[in-house]
């Protein structure tokens, strides 16, 4: 097979910070830090009334499909009292590079749960296809997450569009919705953009709040999860070209 690559386009802007001696800089970088610690405090105070929300019912008759069909959603959980899951955009009878680039993005962030497990919290993927149609890509790009279809889970998905983060709390037999966010909430999922975020050009996204010059040659509207008309994470599991990757999730 030959060599997997990414296609891209090596930045080739003259646009840079203005150049400071040590002492001055380290001044800026301070002055910054003022700030970025505010902002953790206030993500510090979020986060403590999260913990503080009210909680809903799931309804118990809510099932699942997995890999030995349609299961409680209690099984979901492999025995744990916590579940984080994202819920995965589906086109059926799209190929593969057609798929949802932001859910596929945003999975394919965060593919080691070990530290959640041992918060006991399991990550799971619950995706809008059925389970035969959608768990051959999960393998495709190599997701690591328990995977289920929630087609037809109308206790769960609770009229929401697919593209969304939840979590749930088991009460012994019973289960309950804690939060749940979508759009750019969804981000906490993405590592990837915190440290782009930290870097000099950022994103590289049309709608940041950069100085002139700055390269920002990403849209938005999910184009910036695509490379070469497929999701970018795909170019890691595959280099056969695409003929008409058109961005279906927005």
């Amino acid at each position: 097979m030959p060599s997997l690559r990414l296609p891209f386009v090596p930045l080739d802007t003259p646009a840079a910070p203005k150049v400071v001696d040590r002492a001055t800089w380290a001044a800026a970088c301070e002055d910054l830090l003022v700030r970025e610690k505010a902002n953790l405090r206030e993500s510090d105070a979020l986060a403590a009334a999260r913990r503080r929300l009210p909680m809903t019912p799931i309804p118990p008759d809510v099932q699942v499909v997995g890999p030995d069909g349609s299961v409680p959603l209690l099984d979901a959980f492999e025995g744990r009292r916590q579940l984080v899951g994202y819920f995965h955009m589906w086109h059926d009878d799209r190929p593969w590079d057609q798929q949802c680039e932001g859910c596929t993005f945003f999975t394919a962030q965060v593919q080691r749960p070990e530290y959640l497990h041992s918060r006991d919290v399991t990550l799971a993927v619950f995706c809008e296809g059925t389970y035969a149609e959608s768990r051959p890509y999960a393998d495709f790009v190599q997701n690591r997450l328990p995977w289920w279809s929630a087609r037809g889970a109308d206790g769960l998905v609770a009229g929401r569009d697919f593209g969304f983060l939840a979590c749930f709390l088991r009460d012994g037999d019973d289960v309950y919705e804690t939060w749940w966010t979508t759009g750019r909430g969804t981000e906490a999922m993405a590592w990837s953009y915190d440290l782009l975020d930290r870097t000099v050009y950022g994103r590289q996204e049309s709608w940041e709040d950069s100085p002139d010059g700055w390269p920002q040659q990403f849209g938005v509207e999910a184009s910036q999860f695509r490379t070469a008309g497929r999701p970018t994470i795909q170019w890691s599991v595959t280099d056969e070209p695409v003929v008409d990757g058109i961005p279906h999730c927005h």
